[in-house]
């Protein structure tokens, strides 16, 4: 029999599965992409998932007799030890089985954590964060994640919601709302749903933008690629917007950093992906300007350095820290 000394680690989300297989070192032997087609419904989804898993073995000429567990990371608050997904508006789930349906199909220990957590893990062992014994990771998107990671483990709170920075209420009056109906939240400030919305409304003001033009007059979805080339361009509505974006992202750090003081603060996520050199500098400006500055000293904040790779890493080490936790 084929040693077992494997891991697939999963980053699954509304839009895409991302299977990849590990080896002991965390070097990638082979990996599978799929969409997620959440329409077709639940047990369709979760086959799509353990297709994908079997589909990265094929592509790295193993087998699942070789895989020791698989760790996925998912786009909602879960309880991760029933590994029961608790609550994914953008897939329309809730208290879904998913550890326990996985494993009917796959035969070998499946565990299931939050998507930015793992995220977040994965950039604390392997990545910009590695070595730092206290971090944070937020994550801009289409919506905003964060995850803390303590003393090289998740840390999930009591009910398994800590870190959700998204929902953290920067201006109480507010009138922008977020897909939850929160108001005021920075998720309803700066994500890319909220930069999205924030542009629309400045051309429709009568401002000009080469936005304007994306998608043939379409200005209903502006995509991150599309946001940092209006910017290299100096686009006056584009780079207003992204900078009122990276305010509110600072303060929200500032608020974690005054609450947790971690070492590293890791920004990551697609908009960042996209827009990096320039939000770096002014995320880290204006959590300055709004942190006590003993909090402060000595932090790091850092842009990701594993990219897409983040998620499925971290569900990695995840899986293989639960199998050991196992042991003890």
């Amino acid at each position: 029999m084929p040693r077992r000394d494997l891991i697939v680690g999963i980053d699954f989300g509304g839009t895409k599965i991302l299977a990849t297989v590990f080896n002991p070192h965390y070097k990638i032997l082979g990996r599978e992409k799929k969409e997620t087609d959440a329409k077709a419904g639940v047990q369709r989804v979760i086959r799509r998932i353990a297709r994908c898993v079997f589909d990265s073995l094929d592509d790295a000429g193993a087998s699942i007799r070789q895989v020791r567990a698989v760790g996925i990371g998912a786009p909602a608050p879960v309880d991760p030890l029933t590994g029961t997904i608790l609550d994914a508006p953008n897939l329309g789930w809730k208290n879904i089985h998913l550890k326990k349906d996985l494993e009917n199909f796959l035969k070998v220990p499946v565990f299931v954590e939050n998507d930015v957590n793992v995220g977040t893990l994965g950039e604390q062992q392997r990545g910009a964060a590695q070595g730092a014994r206290s971090v944070c990771g937020i994550f801009i998107g289409t919506g905003i994640g964060g995850g803390i990671v303590i003393d090289g483990k998740i840390y999930g709170g009591f009910r398994h919601t800590a870190g959700e920075v998204g929902h953290m209420t920067l201006e109480a009056a507010s009138t922008k709302k977020e897909a939850t109906g929160l108001r005021g939240t920075l998720e309803a400030l700066a994500s890319r749903l909220a930069v999205n919305r924030d542009i629309r409304n400045e051309i429709k003001a009568g401002h000009k933008s080469v936005l304007a033009k994306t998608g043939s007059g379409n200005i209903s979805w502006i995509k991150s690629k599309a946001l940092a080339r209006a910017i290299k361009q100096h686009d006056r509505v584009a780079t207003l917007v992204m900078e009122r974006a990276c305010h509110f992202i600072g303060i929200a750090a500032a608020n974690v950093i005054q609450i947790l003081n971690p070492e590293v603060i890791v920004l990551g996520g697609g908009v960042f992906e996209a827009l990096g050199p320039f939000m770096l500098p002014r995320i880290r400006k204006s959590a300055k300007a709004h942190t006590f500055p003993p909090c402060f000293k000595g932090l790091r904040i850092v842009g990701h350095a594993l990219g897409d790779n983040a998620g499925v890493i971290g569900a990695a080490v995840y899986a293989r820290q639960r199998l050991q936790s196992r042991k003890r």
